[in-house]
């Protein structure tokens, strides 16, 4: 007996409503612009240069007390916040120690963190240092740079790949959703502020790579039934194509989302913001292919001449039961 997390047989309507959808979808990317500029992103380190210092003690963090051990330093704008994670021990106390970049020093130096050190211990003996991490300005700015190329060059291979693979038409509409997720991810962490660093940039990678995935698992069936349907209309190949396929969506997303859930929860809190962006990247990826993607190709149209056979190729396993 298999499990089946969808029927053998839908045959759901995706484009009932789709300019509500589709004008939802454009209000968010709006939305996340707007957030952009207005609110901004939370960035780490790696993107604004300075020093972050991990602490870690059996005693209770007290904010207030390394905030007055640290000031006599003169280190200018200091983040101290507590760290809290399901996995710490009961006695596991961990705070994370944010200072900006110093005028005229690429980074902090060694005697300032040894200063700093001592500081603390004065006032929690148990304290110990994990780690510390330093970038400089020159660093960060090239850091800034190259992630943007990163993702702007993912984004363009992919139409390059999809505009060979398929036709012109296809490639607008996954790019279009590409765009849709990359933006609506950034504007969820400047919305919950959550630290964007380097991370999250191979998080925006990861996320592309699997949204465009699931465009063309649809886009190929779109393809075979537009061959095997030549009287019907777009709109019903399309929802035919995206209903076979439902399946396998449902079995991919649901399973990944489960291993990035616990990872989450368990994980502990190094790695989460880049879990966060991996599970609202692939909602809102499996959300685009049908939502996004499909519609800018019923919008656009596609030519209904094949002249060669369905191969069926990267679709054999498209109606897998989930």
């Amino acid at each position: 007996m298999r499990l089946k997390l969808v029927p053998s047989e839908t045959n759901w309507d995706f484009f009932k409503r789709w300019h509500l959808t589709f004008g939802a979808s454009a209000l968010a990317m709006v939305a996340s612009v707007v957030l952009f500029f207005a609110v901004g992103l939370n960035f780490g380190i790696d993107f604004l240069g300075g020093t972050t210092i991990r602490t870690e003690s059996t005693q209770a963090v007290d904010v207030g007390a390394y905030r007055q051990a640290i000031a006599p330093l003169d280190l200018g704008d200091v983040s101290i916040t507590e760290v809290f994670d399901a996995s710490f021990d009961a006695d596991q106390h961990v705070a994370q120690i944010r200072i900006q970049q110093q005028e005229g020093h690429e980074a902090i130096t060694e005697e300032t963190i040894s200063a700093l050190e001592s500081a603390l211990k004065a006032i929690d003996p148990a304290i110990t240092f994990p780690s510390v991490e330093s970038v400089g300005p020159k660093v960060s700015g090239e850091l800034i740079r190259t992630a943007i190329e990163a993702v702007v060059l993912a984004i363009a291979a992919v139409l390059f790949y999809i505009w060979l693979r398929f036709e012109w038409q296809f490639s607008i509409g996954a790019v279009a959703a590409l765009i849709h997720d990359v933006t609506l991810t950034i504007g969820i962490f400047c919305l919950l502020q959550i630290r964007f660093d380097l991370t999250i940039i191979a998080a925006l990678l990861t996320i592309v790579g699997y949204s465009i995935n699931d465009t063309v698992i649809v886009f190929d069936r779109v393809r075979e039934n537009l061959r095997r349907y030549k009287q019907k209309a777009l709109t019903d190949v399309l929802n035919i194509s995206i209903n076979e396929t439902m399946s396998r969506t449902v079995m991919t997303s649901g399973t990944t989302l489960l291993a990035l859930v616990a990872l989450y929860v368990l994980g502990g809190d190094v790695i989460r913001g880049f879990v966060f962006a991996m599970i609202w990247g692939i909602v809102v990826g499996t959300y685009s292919s049908i939502f996004v993607a499909s519609p800018i190709l019923l919008w656009l149209g596609v030519k209904r001449d094949w002249s060669k056979p369905s191969q069926g190729g990267g679709t054999q396993y498209a109606n897998i039961d989930a």
